[in-house]
Parts: structure tokens; C-alpha cells; sequence
């Protein structure tokens, strides 16, 4: 297995108000890939900061976050940029699409940013990936919250990231449409060979884990392997 994703001892401190409020203390974590890590614990014990680290959304205050052995802590602005939009993916749990475009356009966005050839072609090939051929020129308030979900999960996987985030993927859905979204971010690792990394207060989403990760306080309390 290829190691894709490392922390090595982060820690991780917000300071608001003059307060310190530590969130992470001592974390390190290895996800492969190909593999489905989960991190549960209640609201507060640091899941979203993990995901922000592993994201290159943030950065430690000590240890290390490496992406396939580079420390993100190295990198400049250019290579930051270049390493958010064609390496990692991310899903949230408000879906966060653009209102006022379909969802073809929401998909192929990353692709036209990025100045890819063919992005139309691929966007409509990642839509149809997630079930949604036909609906490419719908608007985000003409699709229920799963389909919405789905056209974040293809936008997410457009360029093919080798790390998928994912906060709190279904916890605006259904049941029904939750498993659907589960589905397609597990095929996301099996198929396309992509590292994700959820958080998750759902039993149903932390049941396809590979590696369940339990935190508490900031610190990994247990890890269980499948």
C-alpha cells in the first residue's frame, strides 16, 4: 500500500479572545491509498481541524501534515494552490454549489479554472459517474438534497484527486440518500484509487471504514482496522 497521507504529531491551538482553545494535541495518523479513514467523536474533540490540516486548509502549530512524503508546511503559495485544486477533493455537508449555475457547470468549474481541455466532456462523464445523466442543466434549487450532494461528490472528483475530505458528507440527507452518497465516495477509493478521509457523526457512514479513528479532547483515543 502506498502511504498517501501522514500526520506526525500535530498539534494545533486557536486563540480567540486572548484564550487559547487547543484542538488538536499530538495526533499522528497514516492513511493509504485507496483506503476509507473515518474519524468519529463528538462535536469539539477536533475531527474538522484534522480534515483542514490533511486539507492543506491549515497548518500546524507543531509536527507535520506530508502528502506523499512533502510537508505542506513547506510549500509556497503557488505550490499550495496547485496542490488544493489538483490533488485533493473536497465534499461539505452544505454542498456549497453555485446557485446560479447548472450542475454541469458546477462540475466542469474546477476544470475550466484550471484551463483543462475537454472539461465539458469530462464533467458530463463524472455526472453521469454519480448517477445524474440528464439532469446536467439543472439549477442546485431543481435537484433534491442527495442529487445536490452527488453533483458536489462529482465536482470533488473532477480532476481525479488523490485525497478526498469529506465533513459530515450525509448530514443534511435522508437516509436512502445518504447510502447513496456513501456508496459513491467508497467507489471513489476502490475504483479511482483516491485516500478519503471522513468525518462523520453517522454510524452508517463510519460502518464503511477501513480505519475507524475515535477522538477525544484533541487526541486519538482508539483506531480500529477492518
Amino acid at each position: 500500500m502506498i502511504t498517501r497521507l501522514e500526520l506526525r504529531d500535530v498539534s494545533r491551538t486557536y486563540h480567540l479572545d486572548e484564550q487559547r482553545i487547543p484542538a488538536l494535541h499530538d495526533v499522528s495518523l497514516i492513511a493509504e491509498a485507496g483506503t476509507v479513514t473515518v474519524l468519529v467523536g463528538r462535536s469539539g474533540c477536533g475531527k474538522s481541524t484534522l480534515l483542514n490540516l490533511a486539507g492543506a486548509m491549515d497548518f500546524p502549530d507543531s509536527g507535520e501534515v506530508l502528502i506523499d512524503g512533502h510537508s505542506t508546511t513547506g510549500l509556497n503559495d503557488r505550490q499550495l494552490t496547485e496542490l488544493r485544486r489538483d490533488r485533493i477533493g473536497f465534499v461539505f455537508q452544505s454542498f456549497q454549489l453555485l446557485p446560479t449555475l447548472t450542475a454541469l457547470e458546477n462540475v466542469e468549474l474546477p476544470l475550466l479554472l484550471a484551463r483543462k481541455a475537454n472539461s465539458e466532456q469530462t464533467a458530463r462523464e463524472r455526472l453521469r459517474w454519480v448517477g445524474l445523466e440528464g439532469r446536467e442543466r439543472s439549477l442546485p434549487h431543481q435537484l433534491s438534497g442527495g442529487q445536490m450532494q452527488r453533483v458536489a461528490v462529482a465536482r470533488a472528483l473532477v480532476r481525479q484527486p488523490d485525497i478526498l475530505i469529506a465533513d459530515e458528507p450525509t448530514g443534511n440527507l435522508d437516509t436512502a440518500s445518504g447510502d447513496e452518497v456513501l456508496r459513491l465516495l467508497q467507489r471513489a477509493a476502490r475504483e479511482l484509487g483516491a485516500t478519503l478521509l471522513m468525518a462523520t457523526h453517522s454510524r452508517e457512514a463510519a460502518a464503511i471504514a477501513d480505519v475507524l479513528v475515535s477522538l477525544r479532547d484533541g487526541r486519538i483515543e482508539s483506531v480500529e482496522r477492518s
